[in-house]
């Protein structure tokens, strides 16, 4: 585990002195207490470079208080056991002090308008604080390649949104969603849900596969086929569903046909859940 920027510098012109010529280097960002979902983007990863660098940060400032922050679970040693096994060239894992000494943020990149919106309607510092770290990460690693997972839409928006107006010299890949049994995203937060919880959480899934089955209709008709899903399931507390132009991920207009996104996030047995799924709209 490397904890301090120097050292991670030092590491990396090592690794890339060492590598044939031409070697591309990779970066998988994360915030520890690491799942299968993270396994695969570590493995696209590998198939994008040659070296593969996971940062494992639990980034302050994208939790609502202190107290949030300091609840989020952290699993270093079964971390440390999982990247091993998966043959990942370089782990940064430094403190909070490391990449915020003054303890915040004092330079900040901003997320702007779309960062209030969806997932930053209810965690309006959000984005603004994953994007100043994710600044800071491409720019200490200098990877050819940063890997996201499909899961986190807007984050992947914000984040390509970002390196192409910052002139980051990265290559964006993205991998798909990896999902339980019952359809719903693996995340940290699943083993916590009681059965009767679980069961109503893969209702959302469904709901997004009722919006792309009724895409054939029109925007109105997705949504009120997914809302039609959930009907019913006390346990599921819906904080929004949209539909949105993936080219600039505001909501659709009432005429819009062609590529669109459907997006969910609720919150079951006391945690959030977020998913998404790519419909077509005629």
């Amino acid at each position: 585990m490397i904890r301090t920027i120097a050292e991670l510098r030092t590491r990396l012109a090592e690794a890339r002195a060492a590598a044939p010529q031409g070697t591309r280097v990779a970066l998988v960002s994360t915030i520890g207490a690491l799942h299968d979902g993270h396994t695969d983007l570590i493995r696209t990863a590998r198939e994008n470079a040659g070296i593969v660098v996971v940062s494992s940060f639990v980034n302050p400032l994208r939790f609502a208080t202190h107290a949030e922050y300091e609840a989020y679970p952290r699993t270093p040693d079964a971390d440390a056991a999982l990247l091993e096994r998966l043959g990942v060239d370089l782990v940064f894992a430094p403190d909070a002090a490391e990449l915020l000494p003054a303890g915040k943020a004092t330079t900040k990149v901003s997320a702007g308008d779309l960062g209030l919106r969806y997932e930053g309607r209810v965690r309006p510092f959000y984005f603004d604080g994953l994007l100043t770290v994710e600044a800071q990460l491409l720019n200490l690693v200098r990877p050819d390649v940063a890997v996201y997972g499909e899961r986190d839409r807007q984050r992947v928006f914000l984040v390509r949104r970002m390196v192409r107006e910052l002139f980051f010299d990265v290559e964006i890949v993205e991998a798909e969603t990896v999902r339980s049994a019952d359809g719903v995203p693996i995340s940290t937060r699943l083993d916590t849900l009681d059965a009767a919880d679980r069961a109503a959480a893969a209702l959302l899934p469904r709901a997004l596969e009722a919006a792309a089955s009724n895409a054939d209709r029109d925007v109105d008709a997705c949504i009120a086929a997914a809302q039609s899903a959930l009907m019913g399931e006390s346990r599921i507390r819906l904080e929004y569903l949209n539909v949105v132009d993936p080219a600039t991920f505001l909501p659709v207009d009432e005429g819009h046909q062609g590529p669109a996104l459907a997006l969910i996030a609720a919150s079951v047995g006391g945690h959030r859940f977020v998913d998404n799924a790519e419909i077509f709209v005629r």
